[in-house]
């Protein structure tokens, strides 16, 4: 499938250019003994790992439905950003441990050009990686797809930070070095917890949007062959969900026609909705002179 395959190679390039950018950010920080810089490589090892983790977890999630799992692989994908938010807490711990010793402790760093440099450089490559997924996640609206590009973004953010700190030192101002650090620690302890709680909500079984529920219903009203809805369910299926619901029809139309209604809709909803994975939808005749309790 074309979507599980762009992902994958979302995913690719994520991963190498942030294995670029640890080695630079990591060498250079360790050099001048930049916490910020040292604070924004610990980022890339983190974004490292979120790559890798989606490239498996999308890998598993695009395996077709079988005798065991009827609904389709497609929850790998959260379980596996269960793992990931688990790592990034651990990571910022350790960031903002580090950082706010250093505030503390009052130490300088050595400045090097070299620092304004990685920050160009991350920008530029974070920029363009945004954009990518960016355009992916319109074309797909795929929840990982969405996560990744804001994290690409709010990385030029973070490395933003970052080079102002660069150039503060310059003035000799050190201090801003260690709050850059402390501000990236608790940027990746945010992203953890907001990537804990979409998972969770996904393994719970929380119900789509209600934008998307108003995107069904008024599809289905649109058809004035039905008289009302009811009973209306939606279970995820890991990005997707399979939705489920009652229609009233015309109790006067035989079986046959009653289902082809049902059919229809399960057609325009497969092709209009990407939200929904499957549809299952359930006739209920009704009384013609009872529609106008609809």
């Amino acid at each position: 499938m074309q979507k599980f395959k762009d992902i994958q190679q979302a995913s690719i390039l994520g991963m190498l250019g942030n294995f670029f950018l640890l080695l630079i950010k990591g060498w250079i920080g360790f050099v001048t003994k930049s916490q910020s810089m040292i604070a924004d490589a610990f980022n890339s090892a983190g974004d490292i790992f979120s790559s890798i983790m989606t490239f498996i977890g999308n890998k598993i999630a695009s395996r077709p439905r079988d005798e065991d799992h009827h609904l389709g692989h497609g929850k790998a994908e959260y379980i596996y950003s269960m793992l990931i938010s688990i790592a990034m807490i651990a990571m910022g711990y350790q960031v903002l441990k580090n950082s706010a010793l250093s505030l503390i402790k009052g130490e300088p760093y050595f400045f090097s050009f070299w620092l304004i440099f990685v920050c160009f450089l991350t920008i530029l490559i974070k920029l363009f990686l945004y954009i990518y997924t960016h355009q992916l996640n319109k074309k797909y609206q795929n929840l990982l797809l969405e996560a990744n590009s804001k994290d690409h973004r709010n990385d030029c953010i973070l490395t933003c930070l970052n080079l102002l700190a660069c150039l503060f030192s310059l003035q000799g101002i050190y201090f801003l070095d260690g709050v850059v650090g402390i501000l990236f620690a608790l940027w990746i302890f945010f992203s953890a917890l907001k990537i804990f709680k979409e998972s969770y909500d996904v393994l719970m079984d929380k119900s789509m949007k209600s934008d998307a529920i108003e995107k069904v219903l008024n599809l289905v009203s649109s058809h004035k062959e039905v008289l009302r809805v009811n009973h209306f369910n939606a279970t995820p299926v890991g990005y997707q969900y399979q939705i489920s619901f009652t229609i009233f029809v015309d109790g006067s139309l035989s079986t046959f026609e009653s289902h082809e209604i049902a059919n229809h809709l399960e057609k325009e909803i497969a092709k209009e909705i990407p939200e929904v994975y499957l549809t299952v939808i359930h006739v209920n005749p009704q009384k013609v002179e009872d529609s106008s309790s609809k």
